[in-house]
């Protein structure tokens, strides 16, 4: 379990599926997240969930995005890890709509860069998100993500982003802060809290 400021990363649990199959299904949310909404009938994406569970693919980790009080309204994942490299990819899908615009994915995004840095010594997370999706540009910035390319991928254009632990060692440590603060003229992004 990973806890921020006003959400906790749990676990996966059988009980999820219904809620996932559900935002799957979204038509917005499917366009959000660059695919295509589940067209399969719940019995079989749950059969399907729950060998994900029992037997889940190495080198990735998804996690349910819980708030506060225990209400699941959605879920993030890191996958790709290259422990050599340092690098790992993550995705966050916010389907409670509810929550949105309110900070509670970039809290969900600034607690799983917490967790890599620290407890799995990842030296860069990066991510890929839609070109048009602003909303979401605006809240990885916010959590110290970089533009770095636009990258092209079944006809859509993606922004990929990334962070260093070093820009995120600065970005969380109050000593450092001020030198970030008088380097680029303005306050630092939120950082990932304690």
């Amino acid at each position: 379990m990973i806890r921020g400021k006003k959400v906790i990363l749990r676990e996966k649990r059988l009980e999820d599926a219904y809620q996932d199959y559900v935002w799957r299904t979204d038509e917005e949310l499917s366009r959000l997240d660059a695919t295509v909404p589940l067209r399969t009938r719940f019995s079989s994406f749950k059969a399907y969930y729950a060998d994900e569970l029992e037997f889940p693919l190495p080198l990735r980790c998804k996690f349910a995005v819980d708030d506060l009080s225990g209400k699941h309204i959605g879920n993030c994942m890191y996958y790709g890890m290259d422990r050599e490299k340092g690098e790992v990819e993550v995705g966050i899908m916010l389907g409670d709509r509810a929550y949105w615009g309110q900070g509670y994915g970039a809290d969900a995004v600034q607690s799983l860069i917490r967790y890599l840095f620290n407890v799995e010594g990842m030296r860069r997370v990066y991510l890929h998100t839609l070109e048009w999706n602003k909303r979401a540009l605006r809240s990885f910035e916010k959590c110290g993500f970089t533009a770095r390319d636009r990258v092209r991928r079944d006809g859509q254009t993606f922004v990929l982003m990334d962070i260093s632990r070093e820009r995120w060692e600065k970005l969380t440590d109050p000593l450092q802060n001020s030198s970030v603060q008088s380097e680029t003229g303005s306050s630092p992004p939120a950082g990932p809290g304690p």
